[in-house]
């Protein structure tokens, strides 16, 4: 985000919305939705994020703004069902980072994670919650240690995973991870094809989360598509070491969109 605003010469507003639940409110922030209604309304499953980013739009963007969406991993999915739901929006460009599309439980991660996600998360949530009670400190310290084996481990995702381990948000996250499975199957070719101008896709060399083979399916159905495929070994959770390189490479893209 950073980078993205700061190449722009600051022009341009860069809006990241986070998934519902999965971060703590600051305490000035006064929660009006109490956990009940939330729970009916699965406000934390796949349809509550998407109704989540449509509302963020439409409470907080002009109607007239022209759009650049950048969506990582189920973030492309979400962009694509908001392209479906809402015709209207402004969308000049739409930019698919290491997508998760389609067919999510059969990749190699999704093999793993799918039992873990689906029928075992309840056994961590007893870790997780222990993991919550520690101070602050300890519980960056812990994250960087995982995180150690990174040469360039980009300092400023630190905090927002402790974040990730506060109160619920691993419960909610590991709870939309689970319906992601079970609904991201088939991709929806129906809104590709009616967007395809406006959509770039970056697809990952060594993605466990979503093969090469998916990148070559979609380049054979749209071969008029711009479909592109990482050459610079980065990895799905870029975030952690290449989030500038990504972003500079975002900025070549969209620039002249931008500048028209």
């Amino acid at each position: 985000m950073q980078t993205l605003y700061s190449m722009f010469g600051q022009h341009h507003p860069v809006w990241a919305v986070s998934h519902a639940g999965h971060c703590v409110p600051p305490d000035s922030m006064d929660m009006v939705e109490d956990a009940s209604s939330a729970a009916k309304r699965d406000i934390f499953g796949l349809n509550g994020q998407i109704e989540h980013k449509l509302v963020f739009l439409a409470r907080h963007v002009p109607k007239d703004t022209n759009l650049v969406l950048i969506g990582h991993s189920i973030g492309c999915y979400i962009i694509l069902d908001m392209m479906k739901r809402n015709p209207e929006l402004k969308i000049i460009k739409a930019i698919m980072l290491f997508p998760t599309i389609e067919r999510m439980a059969q990749t190699p991660q999704g093999k793993v994670m799918t039992p873990v996600l689906c029928h075992m998360r309840y056994v961590a949530y007893l870790p997780l919650f222990l993991l919550s009670l520690l101070p602050e400190g300890l519980k960056a310290g812990l994250i960087k240690l995982v995180f150690g084996g990174l040469r360039s481990l980009d300092h400023n995702v630190v905090q927002p995973t402790v974040g990730l381990l506060s109160g619920d948000c691993a419960a909610n996250a590991m709870y939309m991870g689970g319906q992601e499975m079970r609904k991201v199957l088939e991709r929806d070719n129906i809104t590709i094809k009616e967007n395809l101008e406006k959509l770039i896709f970056y697809y990952g060399a060594t993605d466990h989360w979503c093969p090469v083979q998916y990148y070559h399916d979609i380049k054979q159905d749209f071969p008029n598509g711009d479909l592109r495929l990482c050459e610079n070994g980065f990895r799905h959770a870029f975030v952690l070491d290449a989030g500038r390189e990504i972003a500079k490479m975002v900025f070549e893209w969209i620039s002249k969109d931008l500048s028209m």
